[in-house]
């Protein structure tokens, strides 16, 4: 593991994951971009590393572990990129878009939500109107505007009118992250999703990982006995941190090994 890079920080770490991998029934609830996946400019191009996929399958062929993936992308999109398994619990758009055991993902959005994210969109398209490399990436219940490949001037303009005219539609739900300004005229969080999967999966404990500013609600739903990872820097409620998928990468290995001996323990509670 690249991080933690002191012996304590990584001994805090195992300890902390021996510790979960022995929960009765377990849920692993992961971030995809920047935590199984690295970033990269065109979200379209976003795959998980090679490691993470295999420690995934590996968590999925255990008895009393689910797996789940709590993306701010639209579920579509979410698909399209990880190409999950069909056991794989799937949240998009934070939780509007749900494929929780059923052969389809269901859309929770009602007639007047359409309206407004209709009038959401008209707004969006008139603020970023003639800047290069600004773009809008549609949501079920929203839409979030990419920054990433524009000049420092041409985010600053986006931001001031994006901001401005959509101050004229609120309520709006805003989230900013790394790059991206997202508003949805729901206001479902990451933290909504860990507790909505907790109660379908049963689950004793929650380990959930994620890098952006958005899976911090993610993190505070979590309580005594489960396991928050933040991926890369910054103010987090994360009881660890790693530096990057690579690492999230060994960090899943590690726990499927840890959950593997337990379930080979004798007497144990999830055999």
């Amino acid at each position: 593991m690249t991080h933690p890079e002191t012996p304590t920080e990584e001994a805090a770490l195992d300890s902390a994951l021996r510790s979960i991998a022995q929960t009765p029934t377990l849920l692993v609830a992961l971030d995809f971009d920047g935590t199984l996946a690295p970033e990269v400019d065109s979200p379209g191009a976003a795959r998980a590393i090679p490691e993470a996929v295999t420690a995934i399958e590996r968590l999925l062929a255990m008895p009393h572990t689910r797996v789940a993936l709590i993306s701010g992308r639209a579920a579509a999109s979410l698909i399209e990129v990880a190409s999950p398994a069909r056991t794989v619990l799937l949240v998009g758009s934070h939780g509007v878009e749900t494929r929780l055991d059923t052969a389809e993902v269901e859309l929770d959005l009602t007639a007047e939500d359409r309206t407004r994210v209709a009038a959401l969109r008209r707004t969006l398209d008139a603020a970023i109107d003639g800047l290069a490399q600004v773009w809008i990436e549609t949501k079920p219940a929203g839409f979030a505007v990419h920054t990433r490949l524009a000049t420092a001037d041409d985010t600053r303009i986006a931001h001031e009118r994006v901001l401005a005219g959509t101050a004229m539609l609120q309520p709006l739900t805003m989230r900013s992250g790394k790059n991206v300004i997202e508003f949805s005229v729901r206001e479902d969080t990451k933290g909504d999703a860990v507790r909505r999967l907790r109660d379908h999966t049963g689950a004793t404990a929650v380990f959930f990982a994620g890098d952006d500013v958005t899976d911090e609600d993610g993190f505070a739903a979590l309580v005594a006995g489960d396991l928050g990872m933040k991926i890369g820097e910054g103010d987090t409620h994360a009881n660890v941190r790693v530096s990057e998928p690579a690492d999230v990468a060994q960090v899943l290995h590690r726990l499927a090994d840890l959950r593997a001996a337990t379930a080979d323990t004798p007497g144990s509670d999830f055999r």
